[in-house]
């Protein structure tokens, strides 16, 4: 399938903040997708999978959510302790009200475009972004009718605002996949998430994927699993194409 993708820039109520955007080159209007990155940043193996889920049928956009503090790439191949605390920091950086002010941008921005259908949309977060696509689901409880969390961390926190004490405004369904191993996600949290979805009857699916270390979906690292990252992507696809492609 021949794509159109290219690289934009969406005003934002802090500043112009560099994005990734794929479709079709035909056939749409298409659902739209918001792509929420991890923790290592906006990169090329995330436009390919942008351009994976633009491949199935959806307009995607990937911002670099690390705008604020300037144009950060980090060289993974070579990664080690020091980047390691970097990315960390640049991670940390980034707020609940920073990423839905980011997200009312890009859904205008979605809006504004004739290849993408109007309407409701999807979205996906590995890693940092677990929490920001619960949030984002809860804050724009109208717009997103299918969203999905991959190995996601700090969804359950002991702060005041940890995404899984608000998500009883969330309307549309939730995919949450957790890996098997995963030192960032403490014993706690999937109990802990699973009661606060439960008492909101909330629509969703939770599991944990056998097998699996933290980012076992990402191809260029070492805790890449094949069978189940593309279970994951089957699972993604079948939640997106339920909800958006009715």
């Amino acid at each position: 399938m021949a794509l159109n993708d290219k690289e934009i820039t969406v005003t934002t109520k802090h500043g112009r903040m560099p994005a990734f955007v794929a479709c079709p080159e035909s056939g749409g209007p298409f659902p739209g997708i918001i792509f929420y990155m991890d923790a290592p940043g906006y990169r090329e193996e995330l436009k390919n999978m942008a351009r994976r889920i633009a491949k199935h049928g959806y307009f995607c956009i990937l911002p670099d959510m690390y705008y604020r503090i300037g144009t950060v790439r980090f060289d993974l191949p070579r990664r080690n302790d020091p980047m390691s605390a970097v990315i960390r920091a640049s991670m940390m950086h980034l707020t609940i009200e920073d990423v839905n002010d980011d997200t009312a941008a890009m859904l205008a921005y979605l809006d504004a475009q004739d290849a993408v259908k109007p309407g409701p949309v999807g979205c996906v977060g590995h890693c940092m972004s677990g929490r920001y696509i619960t949030t984002a689901a809860a804050k724009f409880p109208h717009r997103f009718a299918a969203s999905a969390s991959l190995y996601g961390v700090r969804i359950v926190t002991d702060e005041a605002d940890s995404p899984h004490l608000n998500v009883d405004p969330i309307q549309g369904e939730l995919l949450y996949i957790f890996a098997e191993t995963d030192g960032s996600v403490p014993e706690n949290v999937i109990p802990d998430l699973t009661k606060a979805l439960d008492k909101a009857k909330s629509n969703y699916t939770l599991e944990v994927a056998p097998g699996t270390l933290h980012g076992f979906m990402f191809a260029e690292r070492q805790a890449y699993a094949p069978v189940q990252s593309e279970d994951a992507w089957t699972k993604l696809f079948d939640l997106w194409d339920r909800n958006l492609k009715k």
